[in-house]
């Protein structure tokens, strides 16, 4: 018996030496990424303090006026600070009303019976994640404007003329910039949507088909249900980054007919600090995005927890 207990306590032993061994590799492989993190995402925090002063390159910050909090009053008194904040809020509002597209394209992915063919399309839709957006301004350029594929086609067709100038049209430009990055992101988001259906128990399915359930039914009640936390955690995401409604792609996108309506926060912020010169308050635009964004995540954890029983974060 005392030989038993000994032979067990050696081997919880060497059973902890493993898992801290284990542990220390695994904390040295995500060395690199939580340095990264580190130098990218929390280091640049100490500019913050230029938000306090009225900071000109190449005047060291001792003797540089502090303004203290004059430059987020003045953001109450920005003439384009209202648009601005509408046409963020117009994009995000569009963006999380198409957020079912990568679901449902997930479960039609999953429908397919031919592997190969699955594997095509999952390709096909996942692709233009991996195109940067000037380049899809680049398509759809050549495609869309007065002089592209598509109005060469109708005018020689007889069905429009004049030609429709689709990426200058200030009135439906929320809508194009929507389906663009839909067309850009529903495949890549799709992919957490397959994993989810992956990881359903398959004994529900052949439950269903034994109790002759068909393929509608099937997907209603088992694959929708199971993937439906999935969707709601993503969507909550998504509502805590109301500002953040992108850059890169109104940034190549925005010309002279359509800047009014294209120009969101991130591209406002950019263009203060690094077209105007303006770093003090752009870095206070900046702040103001931040602090709104990290009040909408714990908002809509505290959401979360009420309604789902577990948070997000």
């Amino acid at each position: 018996m005392q030989r038993t207990k000994t032979l067990n306590g050696a081997a919880t032993q060497r059973t902890g030496k493993l898992n801290r061994k284990d542990g220390m590799h695994l904390l040295l492989l995500a060395t690199p990424f939580i340095l990264f993190t580190l130098a990218f995402s929390y280091v640049p925090l100490f500019g913050w303090i230029y938000a306090f002063f009225d900071y000109k390159p190449g005047i060291p910050l001792q003797q540089t006026p502090f303004l203290g909090l004059e430059n987020f009053r003045n953001m109450f008194d920005d003439p384009r600070m209202g648009p601005v904040l509408a046409n963020t809020l117009a994009l995000s509002l569009l963006s999380i009303a198409t957020a079912p597209v990568p679901m449902l394209l997930a479960i039609l992915i999953s429908e397919v019976r031919s592997g190969w063919f699955k594997r095509l399309v999952q390709t096909v839709s996942t692709l233009p994640n991996y195109i940067s957006w000037i380049i899809v301004f680049s398509l759809a350029f050549s495609m869309f404007s007065t002089e592209g594929a598509v109005n060469s086609i109708m005018m020689k067709t007889g069905i429009g003329s004049p030609p429709v100038d689709i990426l200058g049209n200030y009135d439906r430009v929320w809508t194009v910039q929507t389906l663009l990055l839909l067309w850009k992101s529903a495949g890549w988001s799709a992919i957490i949507y397959l994993a989810a259906i992956v990881g359903i128990d398959s004994e529900q399915y052949d439950a269903a088909k034994v109790d002759g359930a068909g393929r509608m039914r099937t997907i209603w009640h088992i694959t929708l249900p199971s993937i439906m936390p999935t969707f709601i955690v993503l969507l909550l995401l998504s509502v805590s980054n109301l500002l953040s409604a992108g850059f890169e792609q109104y940034l190549v996108f925005s010309n002279v007919m359509i800047a009014d309506r294209i120009e969101v926060l991130d591209l406002y912020v950019y263009r203060l600090g690094l077209v105007t010169g303006d770093y003090s308050y752009s870095t206070a635009v900046g702040i103001f995005k931040t602090v709104i964004s990290v009040l909408l995540l714990f908002s809509v954890n505290i959401l979360s927890k009420k309604v789902r029983g577990q948070g997000i974060v």
